[in-house]
């Protein structure tokens, strides 16, 4: 996110006109964080007054005077945590404050797709209500956004800790927007406020002198705010201008409002400098994952000050993240101010511009450079900035070349060097037009990559994965990569910006996970909670799952086909995995879903009935016990991100009986399959005991009892079938009275 304080503007300086006046103000300089961006309201002389902004650069063009307009920010939205131990609900209720503008709301669990709905609310059920509140399941991340008249949405990504129960979301409308140059003067809190005494937004002024306490307060910031015209998602409403929020709410629970006790002290953050180059490396090197900055602006006899003011800012900026106590991971960057003592260190890395800023890593190793002022690319130096990615993205692809490029690495190192580039943030899921350059540019920063020999980081993996075949235990770090790398996020992705069908060395890999399987299903949840690393391993049928959605391949960014999966192999893993007991209702689904998709006509054909049939004594079959508690058990079995899952009890119990109704009709309409009718019949009971007196799986069963030579049986089902048919089609509805005609006269 691009913070909100820059550099020093002076904006208005007229008459004092409109100010009520009380014998409690004084002149001097007041200070405003109320719109979470610094304001200055200098009382002066003769009446007059300066607001004073800290948000761009001027330009002087002959007599003109040229303002340059930052690149807008989308953190426009104010969070507040609230948490409850004895509260062990799996729901996270999510309040917004004054909801009267568009605003969305997504989740998301790991890496999975984001997940909005849409935050409205309805006046015809109550004309007053002006905030809303919406339940959600907990999960790792949610995003807000705001989307205005012209389409674009100002998007902001939040993970949302574990201990959570409520979150309160303000939003934050643009500031000059709301201006009023009028005010009043608070004596009790010795608050100066512009505005109406009884109007919305206004800003609150304290005196310089006091004003420390009030910007320190605490502010959660998001993992990444973008501003993306035409913002959109799957299945979002058209945006329609004349009737923003007339929609119906999507819940109107009411609960109380967070209390000041709930909300955590901030940390007061201070940046330790170094006196010089050397020990500015050695301390950046004792943190990994921490980058050094190092500022030359020998032109400018005030740099000294010039950094310190800086720095200032910096502390504040990066303190606001530290809303539940200092977290390293968020706090990247180390800075340094360089002397002349380092002209010779500056000459040799031929750095020659004047001003410049050079971005190291713990081994002084020379990753970025821009020829600018601190002033103008501080608002780079956040942890969620495309700069800091972009680093971490260099850091792991050269510790990646330099294992790679070394014939004695070891095996550990390699695992690690696999795992870490894997591991890179890929973008948002609607940005499909991202690519990984191998010469980035972020900004005015330019950031070279190492060139890697395709071929040869293959064969590398090859060698690896072949070389563990016979573990006893599984590396987790190699499982994690390996899932990664079939799913088409991982390392292949990062380094070559491709997307690929599945090779030998991936179905290698794949019969390793399965192997393991068990083992992994124990692990993987303390491996994903460790706390000083990320990981997000799933559950393992669900996993390999992804990487078979359908026979031919296509590409996420293009559409276009990159290749064909190999059939046989793709049946031998789902075979694997049933037959080493890890063959859950989900992997079996999308199994039956791959047979599906590889038949000759894309339909049901004596394969997937084969394979159908042992899935519905496994998991449906009525032998089993009562088929809904039956159910229930499996629902509750699988894991909320699996492929698959569904979070609706009645979507789950349609699917189930629809998949039998499905397989049960290819039976009826299909000669070939006439030695399945006996399972037939048992599929289409099943599904009728799911859903009752449903009229096309009446039909389906009335025919195959009639095939099965049960004539009466049929008959009576194919009557109660018509008893049910206010939901049917007309073209169906006739075909149903023919069958039951013909079933009558005995010419079916």
């Amino acid at each position: 996110m691009q913070k909100l304080v820059f550099g020093l503007m002076s904006v208005f300086c007229i008459g004092f006109t409109s100010f009520s006046q009380t014998k409690s103000i004084e002149k001097g300089t007041y200070i405003s964080a109320s719109k979470g961006q610094k304001i200055k309201l200098n009382l002066l002389d003769d009446n007059k007054y300066e607001l004073v902004f800290y948000s761009g650069e001027y330009e002087i063009k002959g007599d003109s005077l040229l303002f340059k307009n930052q690149q807008k920010t989308a953190d426009v939205f104010e969070l507040t945590y609230s948490k409850d131990k004895s509260i062990k609900s799996k729901k996270v209720k999510i309040k917004f404050i004054d909801a009267y503008y568009s605003f969305y709301l997504g989740t998301q669990t790991g890496t999975q797709d984001v997940e909005y709905q849409k935050i409205k609310i309805d006046y015809n059920i109550n004309p007053d209500q002006t905030d809303v509140t919406v339940e959600i399941e907990r999960s790792d991340f949610i995003y807000l956004v705001y989307e205005g008249y012209d389409g674009a949405g100002s998007v902001a990504k939040y993970a949302l800790p574990k201990d959570i129960n409520d979150v309160a979301v303000k939003y934050t409308p643009d500031l000059m927007g709301d201006l009023k140059i009028s005010g009043y003067f608070d004596s009790k809190t010795n608050e100066l406020t512009l505005g109406e005494k009884a109007g919305k937004n206004p800003l609150v002024f304290r005196s310089e002198k006091e004003a420390s306490t009030s910007v320190s307060n605490s502010k959660i910031m998001p993992l990444e705010s973008l501003v993306i015209p035409n913002w959109t998602y799957p299945g979002k409403e058209p945006l329609i201008q004349d009737d923003f929020g007339s929609e119906v709410v999507v819940d109107t629970t009411v609960y109380p409002p967070l209390s000041q006790e709930d909300v955590p002290a901030k940390v007061d953050f201070k940046l330790k400098i170094e006196n010089n180059l050397k020990e500015a490396i050695a301390m950046t090197k004792k943190v990994p994952g921490k980058y050094l900055v190092v500022y030359s602006n020998a032109k400018n006899i005030a740099v000294k000050e010039e950094f310190e003011t800086f720095i200032k800012d910096q502390e504040i900026q990066v303190g606001y993240n530290f809303y539940d106590g200092y977290r390293p991971e968020l706090d990247r960057y180390n800075f340094y101010l360089a002397s002349k003592d380092d002209k010779k260190w500056l000459k040799n890395n031929t750095i020659e511009d004047d001003p410049t800023i050079v971005i190291l890593d713990g081994e002084g190793r020379i990753l970025a450079k821009a020829k600018a002022t601190l002033e103008s690319k501080g608002y780079q130096f956040s942890y969620v900035d495309q700069v800091c990615k972009d680093l971490d993205r260099n850091v792991a692809v050269y510790a990646f070349y330099k294992v790679i490029s070394d014939k004695k690495s070891t095996d550990a190192s390699l695992i690690t060097a696999f795992n870490k580039v894997s591991a890179l943030e890929l973008p948002y899921s609607y940005d499909t037009q991202y690519t990984v350059a191998e010469n980035e540019n972020s900004g005015d920063f330019k950031i070279d990559f190492p060139k890697l020999d395709k071929k040869e980081v293959s064969q590398r993996w090859y060698n690896l994965v072949a070389a563990h075949q016979k573990d006893v235990k599984p590396n987790m770090y190699l499982v994690e990569t390996i899932l990664k790398e079939i799913k088409n996020i991982g390392f292949t992705k990062q380094l070559f910006k491709e997307e690929k069908v599945l090779n030998d060395a991936d179905f290698l890999a794949i019969d390793y996970v399965i192997k393991h399987a068990a083992v992994i299903e124990t692990e993987r949840q303390a491996f994903n909670t460790n706390t000083d690393e990320i990981h997000a391993v799933g559950n393992i049928s669900s996993e390999i799952s992804k990487a078979f959605y359908s026979e031919n391949y296509y590409s996420e960014f293009t559409g276009e086909k990159i290749g064909k999966q190999d059939q046989k192999k793709v049946a031998s893993v789902y075979k694997k995995l049933i037959a080493n007991g890890n063959g859950t209702f989900n992997s079996y689904k999308s199994y039956l879903n791959y047979l599906k998709s590889v038949s000759a006509t894309s339909e049901i054909d004596s394969d997937y009935l084969k394979e159908f049939d042992p899935f519905f004594t496994q998991f449906l079959s009525l032998e089993n016990g009562n088929a809904f508690e039956q159910l229930d058990k499996l629902l509750e079995s699988m894991d909320a991100g699996s492929e698959g899952y569904h979070d609706s009890w009645i979507s789950f119990k349609e699917t189930c009986s629809y998949m039998c109704n499905e397989s049960a009709w290819s039976v009826v309409v299909k000669p070939e399959h006439a030695n399945f009718l006996k399972n037939a019949i048992n599929w289409s009971e099943y599904s009728l005991v799911i859903n009752k007196n449903n009229p096309y799986y009446l039909d389906t069963l009335a025919q195959l009892y009639y095939l099965d030579g049960q004539k009466e049986k049929a008959i009576k089902t194919q009557e109660q079938a018509l008893k049910y048919v206010e939901a049917v089609d007309e073209l169906s509805l006739a075909d149903m009275k023919e069958v039951l005609e013909k079933m009558q006269n005995g010419t079916y």
